[in-house]
This record gives structure tokens, sequence and C-alpha cells, in this order.
């Protein structure tokens, strides 16, 4: 059985939640157990995995928030940043699922985000346990 830690950036609550509901939806029916965090925003999700990482408490990780475009150059930086972060602890060995939403609108996050429409956070944490399994099988 493993332990996974689900950090969210809960920058967008009614969106994180459908994200988290469908996250630990797909850890628990394969038989594992979770904990959340929060962080500040999503530029604060790979140091978050960074620093549990080194407790050695968690088996896996499960990236989540929302980035929604708006007017600035921000929208690209936050994009790709968290996920040149999270892509760095990758290359380090670590099991993540990234489901961080990068999308134009609220529209487009409410459908990725619904469990029972595209269900990215369910799909982050399928990603992150089939990363641990590799891991596992790589020894």
């Amino acid at each position: 059985m493993a332990h996974v830690l689900i950090v969210e950036a809960r920058f967008y609550a009614h969106l994180n939640d459908l994200l988290i509901a469908g996250a630990r939806a797909a850890i628990e029916a394969e038989g594992h157990t979770h904990e959340t965090v929060t962080v500040p925003g999503a530029l604060e999700i790979p140091g978050a995995v960074a620093m549990a990482a080194e407790s050695g408490r968690y088996d896996a990780y499960v990236a989540l928030g929302v980035i929604i475009r708006g007017e600035t150059y921000h929208f690209e930086v936050v994009s790709n940043e968290s996920a040149r972060g999270l892509m760095a602890l990758a290359m380090d060995s670590l099991p993540i699922g990234n489901g961080i939403l990068t999308v134009e609108n609220e529209a487009q996050a409410l459908t990725r985000a619904k469990p029972d429409e595209k269900d990215k956070g369910g799909d982050a944490a399928r990603a992150a346990l089939a990363m641990l399994a590799l891991r596992n099988r790589f020894g």
C-alpha cells in the first residue's frame, strides 16, 4: 500500500475541490492512502513536493491547481515554471502526477476538473501511481 501526498494550490477553491475529489477517488480505488497539503500557488507546488520527498513519508505525489490565462505574461511564467519544477523532480525518480490545469477560462477548467467529465485530478493520481509502479519495477 502506497501513501500519496496531494499538493494543491488553492486559488480557485470550487475547481480544486473537484480536482481533489477525483484524485482521492483514484487513489482510494487502488487501495492506497493519501494526505493533502495546501500551498499558496502553483509556483510553490514543486518546492512543497521537494520538501515532502525529503521526509521519506510519501511514496508518490499529485500536483493539483488551476491556472487561468489573464491579461499578463504571468500565466506563462506560472504555467511553465511549475511544470519545469515538477519535471525536474520527476527526473530525480519521484513519482509525480501533474494535475495543474492551464486553461483559457473557467469553463475549460470546470470541464477538466469534474470527476464525471475529464477528471484531470483522477488522471494525475493514476499517473503518479503508474510511475510509482514503474519505479518499483526498476528497483
